[in-house]
């Protein structure tokens, strides 16, 4: 619990502040309390689902209760609630804060509560600390791929020769000032680069920075940027307006983007892998996770079985085929992957083959500490204000004092 203490200390005394009231009441054993932190358009599909669920025999009296928050003020209020022991029965979101959940006790295992081998394991191995998994996969991705607009570039760069051979010569004859957009700063974007160098940025909870992948992706970026292939400063807003308004004919961005690029250009966007690196002859590696449900601790009993029954029929068969047509996300469950919808569809289809090179999100806590590290660090190599080798360096420092700091 020491490891935690910087967050859950301000947190307890937020309580505090706040009177630190109990619940009013316990909520009735057939009431299913549901934080998450979906966009509006996924509202209709989850409540289509509790309905389902409600009319089954025997949920006629079920009450399920959701309840929505932005991401960050769903950790924060989630922390909060479970301090004060007044959390929800279940908490919907990604993996990123699954690692402190976890460590504090607030989050069961799921082992032995659902047979876990029905789903995509990447998927499950990104939610999965210290021997145990602490969600439910509903989807598989949350990952970063090429996105293409046919009308400028009809066939995408299988390689990086490939695409520096559109950039330098195709892309300034359609005008483009730029080919490729990308939220260039946000270590996330790097991540599959580090991969596609032979590396990773933590070896189970110990940041690996200054290494040589490492220093050569901040290189190939900075290059990207001295040949004007991509914006010198370009964040998410940038990137996504760049290519919406065909200012570049590539984007890498996340698979949550599909459904706004396919009603902005139908039939002319195009999904494909990120490019080979030609230099290594190795994919990019995104980073897989996905979204997940994750139980309290406090449940149990009648409770934890009904809880229980819900999550099963959330990610039956039906319900995640059904989630494909209505949000475009894939499923985590692997026989669900077969489904027509995703094998007819080319955009779901090279989606998942991205997935297929990707590596899992790491759940440790202390990749918060990688990301705080790299990112002032890379903004600062992409001003040239630091080499890679500089950087580097001092991401390696920085992220082992910000772990250090977690654990007094």
């Amino acid at each position: 619990m020491r490891r935690l203490s910087r967050t859950l200390v301000p947190l307890a005394c937020l309580a505090v502040l706040s009177g630190c009231r109990p619940p009013e009441a316990p909520p009735s054993a057939r009431t299913i309390v549901l934080w998450e932190q979906e966009d509006a358009s996924v509202f209709p599909f989850l409540d289509q689902v509790f309905s389902g669920f409600r009319k089954l025999p025997g949920n006629e009296d079920v009450r399920i209760v959701r309840t929505h928050y932005h991401t960050e003020d769903l950790r924060q209020q989630f922390l909060t609630a479970s301090i004060a022991g007044s959390p929800p029965d279940l908490i919907m979101g990604p993996s990123d804060s699954a690692g402190v959940y976890s460590v504090a006790g607030f989050v069961l295992p799921v082992d032995g509560l659902f047979d876990l081998s029905r789903f995509n394991q990447p998927v499950v191995e990104a939610i999965s600390l210290d021997g145990k998994t602490w969600g439910i996969p509903l989807t598989n991705g949350n990952h970063l791929m090429l996105f293409y607009n046919k009308r400028l570039a009809p066939v995408p760069p299988r390689n990086t020769a490939e695409f520096f051979e559109y950039c330098a010569q195709k892309a300034p004859k359609l005008g483009l000032q730029h080919c490729l957009a990308l939220n260039i700063a946000e270590p996330f974007w790097l991540m599959p680069w580090v991969g596609a160098y032979g590396g990773w940025p933590i070896d189970n909870k110990t940041p690996t920075l200054d290494t040589p992948a490492m220093r050569k992706s901040i290189a190939f970026v900075l290059e990207l940027i001295r040949r004007k292939f991509v914006p010198a400063e370009c964040d998410y807003n940038c990137a996504d307006a760049l290519f919406k308004e065909e200012k570049t004919a590539f984007l890498i961005n996340g698979d949550w983007a599909i459904s706004a690029y396919q009603e902005k250009f139908g039939q002319d966007l195009g999904v494909a892998r990120i490019p080979m690196l030609s230099e290594t002859g190795r994919w990019p590696s995104p980073m897989i996770s996905g979204k997940y449900l994750m139980l309290s601790s406090k449940l149990k009993g009648e409770k934890l079985d009904l809880v229980r029954r819900l999550v099963e029929f959330f990610v039956n068969e039906e319900n995640q085929v059904a989630q494909v047509g209505a949000l475009q996300r894939l499923p985590s469950l692997t026989r669900a992957a077969a489904s027509p919808v995703i094998q007819q569809s080319p955009v779901l289809k090279n989606s998942m083959a991205q997935i297929q090179v990707g590596r899992p999100m790491p759940m440790a806590t202390e990749i918060r500490a990688v990301w705080d590290a790299v990112r002032p660090l890379l903004g600062r190599a992409i001003i040239g204000k630091m080499t890679p080798e500089e950087a580097a360096a001092q991401m390696q420092r920085d992220a082992l004092s910000k772990i250090q700091e977690m654990n007094d």
